[in-house]
């Protein structure tokens, strides 16, 4: 019994990681897409409606 328990708690470990790696990569994508609303937002109230703006 002893020699299957190891396995259990090692698979279960790598679950509970596996789960919180979800919730970090869900985060970050959030926060790049929040940081890429601002980037845009600041674009847009850069230019000043004349198309040769850069």
């Amino acid at each position: 019994m002893r020699k299957m328990t190891s396995p259990l708690i090692a698979l279960a470990l790598l679950g509970a990681t596996a789960l919180a790696a979800c919730n970090t990569v869900e985060g970050v994508g959030e926060d790049v897409q929040s940081a890429g609303q601002a980037v845009e937002q600041t674009a847009q109230e850069a230019n000043d409606g004349n198309p040769e703006t850069p």
